[in-house]
């Protein structure tokens, strides 16, 4: 397949599983961490993990253990789900996910692929919580103001995202590999 991975493969779907477990339980559990003054947003260092997961084993992986983790996460913490912010959790997998297209696999840990892994984080924070917080206010999703879904929303939610995203997660991915090669040494 030329160093590309396949979408439905068995790795692939039992990371999409592991992947939500993960990001609905640590959600649960970060989700009390309300930042004061804005709606519902928490301060998630588990917005890592779909990052890693996209980054690893790519987009589709990535989107999936965001939107569904993020469902679980807000039906057992708050009785319900928000398809925009799904999608947005989904986001934050998805874009570190598009490193396949821009580098080897072999590639992933080395400071070229721990540097892009953190850009994307970024860049994923921005693009996931800017969708998820700009449709809350395009639909009127308790949202009155551009305003209110910028300053009680979109910053709280990407600033804190993008920062834990651009320093979880290569930590995540540097283990990963580590743990991969040590295990590749024993066998």
């Amino acid at each position: 397949m030329s160093g590309k991975r396949e979408i439905l493969s068995v790795t692939s779907i039992v990371a999409m599983g592991i992947g939500t477990a993960l990001y609905a339980a640590f959600n649960v559990f970060f989700n009390i961490f309300q930042l004061p003054g804005t709606q519902l947003v928490a301060l998630r260092p588990s917005v890592a993990i779909p990052m890693f997961f996209g980054f690893i084993f790519g987009p589709i992986v990535g989107f999936v253990a965001g939107f569904l983790g993020n469902i679980i996460s807000d039906a057992i913490s708050w009785g319900g789900f928000w398809w925009n912010w799904d999608v947005g959790n989904g986001l934050l997998g998805l874009i570190p996910g598009l490193a396949i297209l821009m580098i080897k696999k072999e590639e992933m840990n080395t400071s070229k692929g721990l540097i892009l892994c953190s850009v994307l984080s970024i860049i994923a924070s921005i693009i996931g919580m800017g969708f998820a917080s700009y449709t809350d206010y395009i639909f009127g999703y308790g949202i009155s103001t551009i305003e209110e879904a910028t300053y009680a929303l979109f910053l709280p939610a990407a600033i804190t995202d993008a920062i834990n995203g651009a320093i979880i997660t290569p930590i995540l991915v540097a283990a990963y590999s580590a743990a991969v090669k040590g295990r590749a040494r024993r066998a």
